[in-house]
Parts: C-alpha cells; sequence; structure tokens
C-alpha cells in the first residue's frame, strides 16, 4: 500500500519549545493537505520530544529462558502497579547504533552480555503526541546464573532482573501482568519464532 501522501505534503508554520528537562515539549503549528483535496486550517498540537529508542527481550535458546526486568514507573505511579514488567530498553545517545545501545542497556538493566540479535519491528508507540520511534529485538543471552538488582545510581535506576521459563512468561501477557508494549511484541515474535531462532542460534 502505497500512502497518498508525503513530507512534502505538510507545512509548517512554527515551532515552540513549551519545555526542556530530562524530556522536551514542542508546540507545533502546520497544515497539510486533505484527502478530499485543498489544505487544512493551522493545526496546533503539542508533541513530547523523546527521540530514537529500542527495546531487547534476552532469550537464551538452549535453556528455552527469558530475562525481564523490574522497575517503578513514573506513567503507572497512580495505576494499579508502578512496576512494570518490561523487556531492557533505552534511549539512543548521539551517534550510536542501535545494536550497540541493546547491547548496552541489557549489561545496564541485568548484567548480561549478548550474542546474536534478530530484529523485530519499528514503530511510534503514540504517534499522536510523541515522536518516539522504538526498534524492538530479541539477543541470545546465557540466562544460567542471571538475575539480581541492576541499574545505574546517577539516573536512580532500581531494577530486578528475572528468569522464567519462554511459556511462563509468554502465559504473563494473558494475565496482563505485561503492560508495556514492546514487551508484548517482542514476546509474541518469539512465540512465533523461537523454533527457528534455537536452531540458528544453537550451531
Amino acid at each position: 500500500m502505497k500512502p497518498q501522501f508525503t513530507p512534502e505534503d505538510v507545512k509548517i508554520i512554527s515551532k515552540e519549545t513549551l519545555f526542556k528537562g530530562f524530556f522536551q515539549m514542542v508546540k507545533y503549528t502546520f497544515k497539510h493537505k486533505l484527502y478530499d483535496g485543498g489544505w487544512s486550517q493551522p493545526v496546533e498540537r503539542e508533541l513530547f520530544e523523546r527521540g530514537h529508542a529500542a527495546a531487547m527481550l534476552p532469550y537464551d535458546p538452549i535453556r528455552d529462558e527469558v530475562v525481564l526486568i523490574e522497575q517503578i514507573r513514573v506513567g503507572a505511579l497512580e495505576h494499579e502497579n508502578p512496576w512494570q514488567l518490561e523487556i531492557v530498553a533505552g534511549i539512543m545517545d548521539a551517534d550510536e547504533e542501535v545494536e550497540d545501545l541493546v547491547r548496552r542497556e541489557a549489561m545496564e538493566e541485568a548484567g548480561l552480555e549478548v550474542d546474536n540479535i534478530a530484529s523485530v519491528a519499528s514503530y511510534y508507540p503514540s504517534a499522536g503526541g510523541c515522536s518516539e520511534r522504538l526498534d524492538v529485538f530479541v539477543g541470545q543471552v546465557n540466562s544460567l546464573g542471571a538475575g539480581g538488582v541492576y541499574g545505574l545510581d546517577y539516573e536512580s535506576e532500581d531494577i530486578r532482573a528475572l528468569v522464567m521459563k519462554r511459556s511462563d512468561a509468554y502465559a504473563l501477557i494473558a494475565d496482563g501482568k505485561i503492560e508495556n508494549g514492546a514487551s508484548i511484541i517482542a514476546l509474541q515474535w518469539l512465540e512465533i519464532n523461537h523454533e527457528k531462532l534455537r536452531l540458528e542460534w544453537q550451531r
């Protein structure tokens, strides 16, 4: 399917930085072409600027185990459970390659070295108001002896790494225990592709 419009069919009228801290908020005013012809009236939208990020599900193909992490999340502070089960993830530094990012985060958040990496998806988690584009991977690790508490003190991280059977982790989706989109996508992809990965990564 070919999109009807291209970036040339949008005109940015103005761009204003409303807030700049750990994250950034920008206000855009723009016009765009309409499906029925002509141009829209000026549209104002606030954008949460997060940049490029990546996430990876650590998978041991020999033991058929995954490593998930658990940490407190500000977005869930006033919901049912502020501590969320997730896969390792982070925001890309300047001039950093995406695979280098997930390898770094695997070590920082779970103490894991990563061998092979398989690409799963690249998507916008919330394009209606956030710039973040997220690349998702599954990475080969050795889960023997994995687990424990990790994180960077200067980022106030307190992260627990958990080792579990792939099938048990997948069941957590149906139980509603995993509420993070990238984690659900990675676990569902692994459920479909684990046999292929086990053949490829155990050679």
